[in-house]
């Protein structure tokens, strides 16, 4: 999606260092600011209301706008009608469900490109093929915990890759698992999809990568969604009604929710939403370290609860 977005950029003739970038934050995330605009968020305001003082071309590009608050996109939206974009570019990148005013308003007076995401999967059968055709001897297990390290992440897999091909002899899990640390696109429904099963090993490790880069309050947030999913399928007399009362969300996610939806009694739900409520109580007014051991024990009850 961003290479989508750079490729706009120098089409319109747009250079990068014109380029403003914004990087929403996750929902719980981010600094309150002066108004109803988070501080992350706030870059945008001067540049759609005076575009370049020197007349330049320039560009704003928001990153996972589908984390854009309510009061978020009311600004933008009314900044939207001031704006002179004969000298600005916008990109708007999202990888979730986009506000439906602010996905109207790109539709009317822009154009959209959908890009398909790589899954874990497909992700897998890159790297089998990477590891290949570069002659590589890795078992089994080394490409497991690269696909743990690295996720869809192909990039930063095929310059471990590289780092990799100078080792001699097989290369085996323990290798990559020492070599490599970071996971940086673990994303919170994956989690949540292995608490749905009641796997408790591959939720905690998972929850683990995630909180390399991740913030505690947008794993709450991901599982407070998850929960309300779980109450609307179980007051729904059918799964059309349930997805409209939903109004967001993969088809994929849904359905696995709603298949479940005879299998979660309502005390467990009940049971979910109080811990739910201690956690973030916890979160937002305890150190940091008890936040991990928190999230953890919330983790393996939920596992308990929903499978």
């Amino acid at each position: 999606m961003l290479d989508a977005a750079a490729e706009h950029f120098a089409k319109t003739g747009v250079d990068r260092s014109q380029v403003t970038r914004i990087d929403v934050p996750g929902r719980g995330a981010g600094e309150d600011g002066d108004g109803s605009v988070r501080v992350e968020v706030e870059p945008m305001i001067p540049l759609l209301q005076s575009g370049s003082l020197f007349g330049d071309h320039q560009g704003l590009e928001i990153v996972d706008a589908q984390n854009l608050q309510v009061a978020e996109v009311d600004t933008l939206l009314g900044l939207f009608e001031l704006a002179d974009f004969s000298s600005l570019e916008v990109v708007i990148v999202s990888s979730g469900a986009l506000n439906r005013r602010l996905g109207a308003v790109a539709k009317e007076r822009g154009s959209t490109v959908a890009i398909s995401k790589m899954w874990e999967r497909d992700a897998q059968s890159w790297l089998i093929s990477e590891v290949r055709s570069r002659e590589l001897d890795m078992d089994k297990g080394a490409i497991d915990a690269l696909l743990q390290r690295y996720g869809t992440d192909t990039a930063s897999m095929g310059r471990a890759l590289d780092q990799l091909a100078e080792v001699s002899g097989k290369i085996g899990a323990e290798a990559v698992l020492t070599r490599f640390k970071n996971r940086p696109d673990e994303p919170p429904w994956q989690i949540t999809d292995a608490i749905g099963k009641g796997n408790v090993g591959e939720a905690l490790r998972r929850l683990s990568d995630f909180l390399v880069h991740g913030h505690p309050l947008v794993y709450l947030a991901a599982l407070e969604t998850d929960l309300k999913r779980r109450s609307l399928a179980l007051a729904a007399p059918d799964e059309t009604t349930f997805k409209d009362w939903v109004g967001s969300g993969s088809d994929r996610q849904l359905g696995f929710v709603w298949k479940q939806r005879g299998k979660v009694k309502e005390s467990s739900l009940r049971n979910a939403q109080s811990a739910l409520l201690r956690a973030d109580r916890v979160v937002k007014s305890q150190p940091e370290e008890v936040h991990r051991v928190t999230l953890e024990r919330l983790t393996v009850a939920l596992c308990r609860w929903y499978a």
